[in-house]
C-alpha cells in the first residue's frame, strides 16, 4: 500500500480505470473469455462520472472494425449506431468561398463510407450494460487517485479519490477515505491525458523510447434541426478558415439520429499565437456558409469539449509494466488525419484483455504483459497508424495547404508500399510551442449573436457540469506566482483563452491583478495540464461523479 490510511480493500483479477470504449471492450473480452474456458474471472471498472458516458465526448462517426471483432452481431443485439455514412464530403474554406476536395483523390483510409454517425457517450451506454450483464463489476461516480505501487515496484492496484473533503483539505462530517481495490492487473483507459496514466508514464519512464505526444482540442456541439434540413448519413469535414495556414485543425458536421446534428471543431495545440481562443474559432468556423446551412432554423442543446491525442504511433509509449497497462486513448491510438480513435481503442482493450486471461491462466500476476505489446504491434491497428504516421509531423512544419497536401501524398504512398520506413519525429511539445505575446497579433473575434454562435458561459451551462464548491480545486499550481508574475508578461495568460470553459480569469481589483480557478465550471478536457507553456497547472481527479454529465455527445 502507497499510505498509512486505513481503507476498505477489495480484490478482483483485473481492475479496469475508465468506463470508455476501450475499458469496457476489455472487461467484455474477459468475460467472453472466461466463459469459452468455463472459468471464473473478476473484473471491476471504475468510472469517475456520474454514470457510463457521463463523460464520453466525440464527434462521432464510428468505423465498426472494433465492434465487429468484440460483438460480431452487435447490429442484431440494438447497439445505438444506426446511420450509415452515405455522403462524405471534404472541405477546404477560405473567408469568402471553399473548394470541394474530391472523394477520388483522398486515400483509401480517408473513405468514412462503411462507417456510422452517431453518439459514442450511448453507444458506451450500451457497452456497459454489455458487460454488466456478464458479469462486471461497474462503479460510476469513482474517481481514481493514485496507482498503488509494490514493493518491487509493481502496480498493485489503485486507490479511489477520499469523498468528504472540505475546500482547505479538512475533513467533512461526510469524510468517507478512498478504497482500496488490488487487481492481478490493471488496465488505464483514462482517456487522452490520463491523470494517473501520467503519474505512471513519469515513474516507469514509458515515454524514453516514444517520441513527444501531441494533443489537440476538441470543442463540439449538438442541435436539432428541421426534419426538413435533416440529412442522416451526412458527414462533413474541412480545413483552413478561420484557422491561418500555420495553425492545424478543421470543422466535424455529422447528421444523425432524430433531427440532430453533431457540429465541432478541433485546434491542434501545438498552436503558436497565445491570443487564439479555441472556444471562439469554432464559434466564428459555424458562421462560414458551409457550415451555418446545415444548422439553419435548428437549436443548441448540448456543449463539451475534450483532449486528443494526436501524436500517432511514433509517440506512442511503452504499453505495459509490471502490473499494467495502458488501452485506448490513454496511450494514444487516434489517427489524427480520420479523426477517429474508438474503434482502435476497441482492439486495444481486446488485445491487453486476451494478454492478461493468457497470463492468469498461466498463474502469472503482476508481471509486464509482453504479450499485449506484441499483439498490437503485429496488429491491424499498428498497419493503420503507421499509414498515417507522418501526417500531423508534416501538417505542423509546413502549415495546412502545404504539410495537408504532402501529407496525403504520404498516405498514399505508404498504402502503395506498406514496407517504408521513414518516420518523421516531433520537434517540441505542444507547451512549448507559444510565441511572446508581443510578437504576436491579438486576433478580433465577432461578440457572439447568440443564434449560431454563443458565449462560453451559456455554453458550460449545457455542458451540465457540476463541482462542490467546499471541496479541494482540482486544478493545482505547483507555483501560484507563476501565472502572473511569467506567464502574464510574457503570453498575456494564455489560460483565459485555451481554456473552453472559462476556468481562468486574471482579475483585476484595486490596482493589482490576480489570477482565479473558476474550478466549478471544468469540464474535464485538459488542456490546461498540456498547453500551460510553465507546465504549473495539473489536473487531478475531483469527488467521484463531478464534472460534465454529457447526453448523446
Amino acid at each position: 500500500m502507497s499510505d498509512q490510511v486505513e481503507r476498505d480493500i477489495m480484490e478482483f483479477d483485473v481492475v479496469i480505470v475508465g468506463a470508455g470504449p476501450a475499458g469496457l471492450s476489455a472487461a467484455i473480452r474477459l468475460k467472453q473469455l472466461a466463459a469459452e474456458k468455463d472459468t471464473e474471472i473478476s473484473v471491476v471498472v471504475l468510472e469517475k462520472g456520474s454514470e457510463v458516458g457521463a463523460h464520453i465526448l466525440s464527434g462521432a462517426v464510428v468505423d465498426p472494425a472494433g465492434l465487429d471483432k468484440l460483438i460480431p452481431d452487435w447490429r442484431e443485439q440494438g447497439a445505438p449506431l444506426k446511420d450509415e455514412v452515405t455522403k462524405d464530403l471534404f472541405y477546404y474554406l477560405g473567408e469568402g468561398g471553399e473548394i470541394r476536395l474530391p472523394n477520388l483523390f483522398m486515400p483509401p483510409l480517408m473513405n468514412n463510407h462503411g462507417c456510422y454517425a452517431g453518439s459514442l457517450g450511448n453507444l458506451t451506454k450500451w457497452l456497459g450494460e454489455q458487460a454488466e450483464s456478464m458479469g462486471v463489476e461497474i462503479y460510476p461516480g469513482i474517481a481514481v487517485a493514485e496507482a498503488i505501487i509494490g514493493a518491487d515496484g509493481e502496480v498493485e492496484g489503485v486507490i479511489t479519490g477520499d469523498l468528504g473533503v472540505a475546500r482547505d483539505g479538512s475533513p467533512k462530517d461526510s469524510y468517507t477515505p478512498g478504497m482500496a481495490l488490488l487487481g492481478k492487473y490493471t488496465f488505464f483507459a483514462e482517456g487522452a491525458r490520463g491523470s494517473v496514466t501520467k503519474q505512471l508514464i513519469k515513474k516507469y519512464g514509458l515515454d524514453e523510447d516514444s517520441g513527444t505526444q501531441k494533443f489537440g482540442i476538441g470543442l463540439k456541439e449538438l442541435w436539432e434541426i428541421p426534419p426538413e434540413n435533416h440529412k442522416p448519413g451526412l458527414v462533413q469535414h474541412t480545413m483552413g478558415w478561420p484557422l491561418d495556414n500555420n495553425t492545424g485543425g478543421g470543422s466535424f458536421l455529422y447528421h444523425f439520429g432524430d433531427n440532430l446534428v453533431s457540429v465541432g471543431f478541433v485546434v491542434h495545440l501545438d498552436y503558436a499565437n497565445p491570443y487564439l481562443s479555441p472556444f471562439k474559432e469554432f464559434q466564428r468556423s459555424k458562421t462560414h456558409p458551409v457550415i451555418a446551412r446545415h444548422l439553419e432554423g435548428g437549436k443548441r442543446i448540448a456543449y463539451g469539449a475534450r483532449a486528443l491525442t494526436e501524436g500517432g504511433w511514433q509517440a506512442i509509449p511503452q504499453l505495459a509494466f509490471p502490473g499494467g497497462a495502458l488501452i485506448g486513448c490513454a496511450a494514444g491510438f487516434m489517427n489524427v488525419p480520420r479523426i477517429k480513435g474508438s474503434h482502435n481503442a476497441m482492439l486495444s482493450g481486446i488485445m491487453a484483455a486476451e494478454a492478461a486471461f493468457q497470463a492468469l491462466e498461466a498463474g502469472r500476476a503482476r508481471d509486464t504483459l509482453l504479450e499485449y505489446i506484441l499483439a498490437v504491434e503485429n496488429s491491424s491497428m499498428a498497419k493503420e497508424l503507421k499509414k498515417v504516421r507522418n501526417v500531423k509531423p508534416l501538417w505542423s512544419r509546413f502549415g495546412t495547404r502545404l504539410g495537408v497536401m504532402l501529407g496525403g501524398f504520404d498516405m498514399w504512398l505508404n498504402t502503395i508500399f506498406p514496407f517504408l520506413g521513414y518516420t518523421l519525429k516531433h520537434k517540441k511539445p505542444d507547451f512549448a510551442s507559444l510565441r511572446p505575446a508581443a510578437k504576436s497579433k491579438p486576433i478580433d473575434y465577432p461578440k457572439p449573436d447568440n443564434t449560431l454562435t454563443f458565449d462560453i458561459l451559456s455554453s458550460v451551462f449545457l455542458s451540465n457540469t457540476n463541482h462542490d464548491e467546499d471541496e479541494p480545486v482540482h486544478l493545482r499550481l505547483t507555483d501560484p506566482e507563476i501565472p502572473i508574475d511569467q506567464n502574464l508578461p510574457k503570453y498575456d495568460e494564455p489560460a483565459q483563452r485555451y481554456c473552453p470553459a472559462n476556468v481562468y480569469e486574471v482579475v483585476e481589483e484595486g490596482g493589482t491583478v490576480r489570477f482565479q480557478i473558476n474550478a466549478q465550471n471544468c469540464v474535464h478536457c485538459k488542456t490546461c495540464d498540456i498547453k500551460d507553456p510553465a507546465q504549473n497547472i495539473t489536473w487531478v481527479v475531483p469527488e467521484g461523479g463531478d464534472g460534465p454529465n454529457y447526453a448523446n455527445m
